[in-house]
């Protein structure tokens, strides 16, 4: 299945208190506005979070919205964006609807305390959580989308929306539970359970949808695709990224998702929105080079594009909105050619530690030791994918295991293969570490003692790691882990201790003590099998970004992985990805330079392009080449090819630019 690069995600979550609901829709308008604006795709709604109907319903005509005027808006849509070959998939809400919320409190989902989850009764909004694993609310699901299929014939595809693995209390999940031989009061078994329960509902839902359409898309959106969409992959038919950096999610979510969701064989569809913050905030814009930023690094990480928009209540498409969004997306129009079909060349992979963490509906969004992995990787030009204990390992070159990674038997076997294949590992802090708080495997040639009795302390670099810095103490404010060399280990870099801890007792200066010249144990340790950090070097820099934290880890890359895939000569905020695409035997190189600054306080902000000129790319790509050309433009560019590195300079990087190697 291929994805239409050009999508809008258009929510309509519209209140019955207001008048003349769709009055000035205009069927002809809405389609050509799209069609200006370079739209080949929008998901419509079918039914939003306040529980509202869009078309005709025969099962439902109680939940058509009260102010609809008229009932056959989604309809009118659908066929209107058909005439210009745009395609609808359409939206309808699961576990957020007041309309059901308020008429079946029997099928809201219960907090431990015994209230319902969700919104509080006097506050604003429809966040009351309802239960799919209620047999009443299950039914009207199923139900509803075959309503849906009976009303509006044509269905591209289906987003169902707010679909997450949310455990209840109620005492119908209780005995579930007990029934399954499963402890309700044990959180982990009750997580299980939740996982379980949304896992066998879109599976049912799948199958049966796919007894109305043999091939529309499926899609079950819960604000994130992380380690446990693995298990869930086969009722859906594509990815799509809820993505907002301004609304909660970060510029570090998307290459988070994208790079790990990429691995599990399905298509992908990135999403922001044109939003300056996030969902429904109206009459707002995003800063045009943010928004080309979010869908230029779509297209580089080998994903189409998906902006999210809301329709007003009048149903009046806002002219204004897809003058934005079509400066866009013209661009990825002429981008699309060399995106197609495209597949990501990596030479690393981040192992994350998503799957080991407890489940919560924002867990796997902000684990500061991948968002730290991210940005250090990124900054260095690393190709790189993110990875977890299933994937094949076999297909790098080099595995990173940061900070955090808990090991048993079965991981340990893993590595051990990857290693006897010509694996390389980089491992810091407490990757490796078994439950009994030692190291599983012996292939990082450390041996743990317990956590290390100074912090701050200081690492002094030394033979090859931060050969560039100064060769005195650079200050580690997070706690390493002590180890001792084992296993043929040897020490590379030892860290220093200051004179004393501070405490209320012995303090000295603003901050820490500094460093007493005293070595006291391993900081940085070589083996057979790569190099360890004895600190949490990857939290660090997500912490504070100490520059002499990444070039320790750039010197640590570079002894393990000597002739990178692809190398690249610019400032670190230039990112810098290869992808392939196979059917024409070509490889394209993407280089973006927008730089994300904190100008307000709740978060970053793209204003600028801020152009980059004369930057040296090198490939290597084992095979000959016989052209570089910039593309879209068209303009040749000159190489030299010296011992199978191609090298080619290009002039200027204005934002994004893109370079094919035939």
């Amino acid at each position: 299945m291929q994805l239409r690069f050009r999508q809008v995600h258009l929510d309509f979550h519209t209140s019955p208190d207001i008048p003349g609901i769709g009055a000035e829709f205009d069927a002809a308008e809405f389609a050509a506005t799209l069609e200006k604006a370079s739209v080949n795709s929008i998901t419509s709604f079918a039914r939003c979070h306040h529980g509202w109907l869009y078309y005709d319903s025969k099962a439902h005509p109680e939940r058509v919205h009260p102010n609809l005027s008229n009932k056959n808006l989604l309809p009118e849509q659908i066929a209107a964006c058909h005439a210009k070959d745009i395609r609808v998939p359409i939206y309808t809400t699961v576990q957020w609807d007041d309309y059901t919320a308020e008429r079946h409190p029997e099928w809201l989902m219960i907090e431990e305390d015994g209230r319902q989850s969700g919104t509080k009764p006097f506050e604003p909004g429809f966040y009351r959580v309802l239960d799919v694993f209620h047999p009443g609310y299950r039914q009207f699901l199923f139900d509803h989308v075959k309503d849906l299929f009976a009303c509006v014939p044509e269905v591209d595809g289906l987003f169902f929306d707010i679909v997450g693995p949310r455990v209840s209390f109620a005492p119908h999940w209780i005995a579930a539970m007990d029934a399954a031989g499963l402890n309700p009061q044990d959180a982990s078994d009750r997580q299980r359970f939740a996982t379980q329960v949304i896992q066998d509902w879109q599976a049912e839902m799948t199958a049966f949808v796919r007894t109305l359409s043999p091939d529309c898309t499926i899609f079950y959106n819960s604000g994130h695709v992380g380690t446990r969409h693995r298990g869930e992959s086969e009722s859906y038919s594509h990815w799509e990224l809820e993505s907002l950096p301004s609304g909660g999610w970060g510029y570090l979510h998307f290459p988070q998702a994208q790079r790990y969701a990429r691995t599990l064989g399905l298509p992908c569809l990135g999403m922001t929105g044109k939003f300056h913050t996030s969902w429904g905030d109206f009459h707002s814009f995003k800063n045009p080079a943010a928004l080309e930023f979010e869908c230029f690094h779509m297209l580089a990480l080998t994903a189409q594009c998906s902006i999210g928009d809301q329709l007003h209540p009048s149903g009046k498409i806002d002219a204004a909105t897809y003058d934005l969004i079509g400066g866009v997306y013209g661009q990825v129009k002429a981008k699309e050619p060399w995106c197609v079909g495209a597949t990501p060349v990596t030479d690393v992979a981040l192992l994350t530690s998503e799957e080991f963490t407890e489940y919560s509906a924002h867990s796997g969004r902000n684990l500061a030791h991948i968002h730290g992995g991210i940005r250090m990787l990124q900054e260095l030009g690393i190709q790189f994918d993110i990875i977890d204990s299933q994937s094949d390992w076999m297909r790098y070159k080099l595995l990173i295991l940061p900070d955090e990674i808990p090991f048993d038997t079965r991981l340990s076997s893993k590595l051990d293969a990857f290693v006897y294949n010509g694996g390389t590992v980089i491992a810091s802090y407490k990757s490796g570490l078994g439950s009994d708080g030692q190291f599983v495997t012996g292939e990082l040639g450390v041996k743990a003692v317990g956590d290390a009795p100074f912090s701050p302390d200081f690492i002094v670099p030394g033979n090859g790691i931060g050969d560039n810095l100064p060769k005195t103490g650079h200050v580690m404010y997070q706690k390493a882990l002590e180890v001792m060399p084992s296993n043929g280990g040897s020490v590379l870099c030892w860290a220093e201790a200051p004179y004393f801890n501070r405490t209320w007792r012995h303090f000295c200066s603003h901050a820490h003590t500094p460093s007493s010249g005293e070595r006291k144990y391993p900081a940085v340790v070589a083996s057979g099998a790569g190099i360890y950090f004895a600190h949490p070097i990857f939290r660090q820099y997500q912490l504070n970004a100490p520059l002499w934290v990444k070039t320790m880890l750039k010197d640590a890359i570079a002894m393990l992985l000597p002739r990178p895939v692809l190398s690249v000569k610019g400032p670190s905020s230039l990112l810098a990805t290869l992808n392939k695409q196979e059917a024409e035997n070509r490889h394209i190189v993407h280089l973006l330079h927008y730089i994300p600054e904190r100008r307000g306080q709740a978060f970053d902000v793209i204003e600028d392009v801020i152009p980059v000129h004369n930057i040296e790319v090198t490939v290597r790509l084992g095979q000959p080449v016989s052209t570089v050309t910039l593309v879209p433009e068209g303009e040749s560019l000159p190489f030299t090819t010296e011992g199978g590195a191609v090298k080619f300079t290009v002039p200027t990087v204005n934002g994004h630019a893109m370079m094919e190697v035939q």
